[in-house]
């Protein structure tokens, strides 16, 4: 999978220190307001507990987990829109994106001033917004220019188009991010086309102090209301407290630190399923004595495609795809107990996979 989901957020939120915590990859941490002027870039693992469970059925020499590509953008200004700061930037990295991680300062902290005075999340969460409406804008507004004269010529779809564009402008100047906005498959597909910024799903992060690490804060309790219309996620994690987590490298330590903070797993875990799941990802398993593997695919792809990700010659000669379910191969405990049970399954090319689904291909060139 290519798919990229991007950190965003206004300077000095806590976005590298989420990065780094996530990423193997380890970026400067700056206590400046244009301390990074590039894109971080990482590879980070999905956490799965469900692979440690499926080798205690069966031993293997190596789990492999699946994987996401995040990137940490550049911090946000006002006037990035026009250019600020490190603003163009910024801007064209997100729209490489398909889902966005926006973290939120939740936390107060005198020896680390705020961009803007004062913490104030959601007004933090209005100038991102006001940005990347602006720049919406002005890719609506020169594809109207375009539609209007297509539309002169008699040309129908385009004066589809248009209408759609009329409708979306409208939205974005009521100062109204995209993903609000209701439509249709059709007026998707138009949209879709220009990549529009506030068109990608949204993950809110409050990155709040170590003692509201459990329940959160009053600044959350305002995020929360203010994206009550959005239906975007929302998670809470303490960035310094993920950072320290992620230093240690015995996981009973880990495992210490987290239970003596009330946490029953990092935060930055949870952050990472999440993401997953905005990019419309799940997890299939191919599991064996060499290894047990977790991959990637979209929601709602057959079986040939399926088997596609694991090699194309898979896909091309696909036969069929033997499939056990998770739980049951857990709960029998092995592929022969699944096949006594009658859970053990042959499938074709129209079979839809389904989340832990553990595939055996068979395929012929």
């Amino acid at each position: 999978m290519s798919l990229q989901c991007g950190i965003i957020g206004l300077a000095n939120t806590g976005k590298t220190t989420l990065f780094n915590c996530m990423s193997s990859t380890r970026a400067e941490v700056s206590d400046f307001a244009f301390g990074s002027r590039k894109t971080n870039i990482g590879t980070i693992q999905v956490p799965d507990p469900r692979l440690y469970e499926l080798e205690k059925f069966q031993p293997t020499e190596k789990i492999i987990p699946a994987t996401m590509e995040v990137l940490d953008i550049p911090g946000l200004t006002k006037g990035s829109s026009q250019g600020e700061g490190v603003g163009n930037q910024f801007l064209a990295d997100i729209r490489n994106c398909d889902a966005l991680i926006h973290v939120l300062r939740c936390f107060d902290d005198d020896n680390l001033p705020h961009i803007e005075g004062s913490v104030d999340p959601v007004r933090d969460k209005e100038i991102v917004d006001f940005e990347l409406q602006v720049k919406d804008l002005e890719s609506v507004e020169k594809r109207t220019e375009k539609l209007k004269k297509q539309v002169k010529t008699g040309d129908k779809e385009a004066r589809f188009a248009l209408e759609v564009m009329e409708k979306v402008k409208t939205h974005l100047e009521d100062y109204q991010p995209l993903r609000t906005l209701s439509l249709s498959p059709e007026e998707k597909k138009v949209v879709g086309e220009l990549f529009l910024l506030t068109m990608k799903p949204v993950l809110y992060v409050c990155n709040v102090d170590e003692a509201s690490a459990v329940s959160g804060n009053a600044y959350v309790d305002k995020v929360r209301e203010a994206i009550r219309g959005e239906e975007s996620g929302l998670l809470v994690i303490a960035g310094a407290m993920e950072a320290e987590i992620a230093e240690l490298d015995d996981p009973d330590d880990r495992r210490a630190f987290l239970q003596e903070m009330g946490l029953t797993e990092p935060g930055v875990d949870k952050v990472v399923r999440a993401a997953y799941d905005l990019l419309d990802l799940q997890t299939f398993f191919t599991v064996g004595p060499k290894e047990i593997r977790a991959w990637t695919i979209h929601k709602g792809m057959t079986a040939p495609q399926a088997a596609g990700v694991i090699h194309s010659d898979l896909e091309r000669g696909f036969i069929r795809a033997e499939v056990m379910k998770y739980n049951d191969f857990i709960t029998l405990g092995s592929e022969q107990a699944c096949k006594d049970a009658g859970k053990f399954h042959i499938e074709g090319k129209n079979y839809i996979v389904e989340d832990g689904d553990i595939l055996h291909i068979r395929f012929n060139i």
